[in-house]
């Protein structure tokens, strides 16, 4: 799992370094040289896109996401563990139910691609589907072994 979560961390940081590298450079063709790089700005997106998504497992695995804590912590102990079972199973099925649906969408649409650079539109939808495919897979493994963080005295 480690060497999994290091890759997708390297990813995400090629990701990120894109986002800023490709607009720096469109900025620097475009006032110098007086040649705007072409698909600059749907490039751009489609790095953001696999950005959002294929940081979304890690968000998950560190406990980032919106689980409801201080409500949670705000009721009486006899209803937090119920609550914490619902919050986990709707994630579970909400992860599960946007991967199924993204996989969906891809497998209808194999032979489209974006308008300028010609992407595919699975490779565009790629990361999506990954993101939220080992967001579901990690709030499976929550779910039965929840985080050292998420186990307290109250709990």
């Amino acid at each position: 799992m480690h060497l999994i979560r290091r890759l997708l961390e390297g990813i995400c940081a090629l990701l990120l370094a894109g986002i800023v590298l490709v607009p720096l450079l469109q900025v620097v063709l475009r006032e110098v040289f007086v040649s705007p790089m072409v698909g600059a700005e749907e490039f751009t997106r489609f790095l953001l896109v696999c950005l959002v998504f294929m940081a979304y497992p890690l968000v998950v695995d560190n406990g980032e996401n919106i689980v409801m804590t201080e409500l949670r912590e705000s009721l009486p102990t006899a209803l937090r563990k119920p609550l914490k079972l619902l919050i986990v199973v709707c994630a579970i099925l909400t992860s599960g139910f946007i991967a199924y649906a993204t996989f969906m969408t891809v497998q209808t649409n194999l032979g489209n691609t974006t308008p300028t650079l010609k992407i595919p539109f699975w490779l565009f939808l790629g990361s999506t589907l990954l993101g939220f495919s080992g967001a579901c897979l990690l709030h499976l493994v929550h779910g039965v072994h929840p985080p050292a963080s998420e186990v307290g005295p109250n709990q």
